[in-house]
């Protein structure tokens, strides 16, 4: 599976923790931060976000401090649906009722294994459809729109 994994520097030290772990099954791009020096979260979240949008990747994730605004930045770009998760049931839901292609976590406030057992459950469940595909083709629909 690729993976695209960013983070501001708040979330560096998770990242890097993911990363590693998660390279032993997965094909995995960093997006960045690559130190624990200060940048803007969009700036990680967008480019990441349209590259999962285009199909380059099979998820994203991404790390803030409290995962808000990495989940409000890629949420701007078109096709994407990152979940604000802080756990495991978070995670399993964001997959089975909306589909979510990107996990934004909240490095301060979950802990390194409990943020790997998250993204291990969420990129293992399945999207259930039905009645949630309606419900998301409805979000992709207002899109258009804007």
């Amino acid at each position: 599976m690729k993976l695209a994994i960013g983070s501001d520097h708040r979330g560096f030290k998770l990242k890097e923790f993911l990363k590693q772990k998660l390279s032993l099954s997965h094909e995995i791009t960093d997006f960045g931060t690559y130190s624990d020096e200060p940048v803007d979260y969009p700036d990680i979240a967008i480019p990441l976000a349209e590259k999962v949008a285009k199909g380059e990747f099979d998820f994203g994730i991404l790390i803030c401090y409290t995962s808000i605004g990495m989940s409000i930045a890629a949420n701007k770009v078109r096709n994407i649906r990152a979940a604000q998760v802080t756990s495991e049931k978070f995670a399993a839901m964001s997959r089975k009722h909306n589909n979510a292609n990107i996990i934004c976590l909240p490095a301060g406030f979950i802990s390194e294994d409990d943020a790997l057992n998250a993204v291990v459950l969420f990129l293992e469940t399945e999207f259930e459809g039905g009645r949630h595909k309606r419900r998301i083709d409805k979000i992709h629909e207002y899109e258009t729109h804007l």
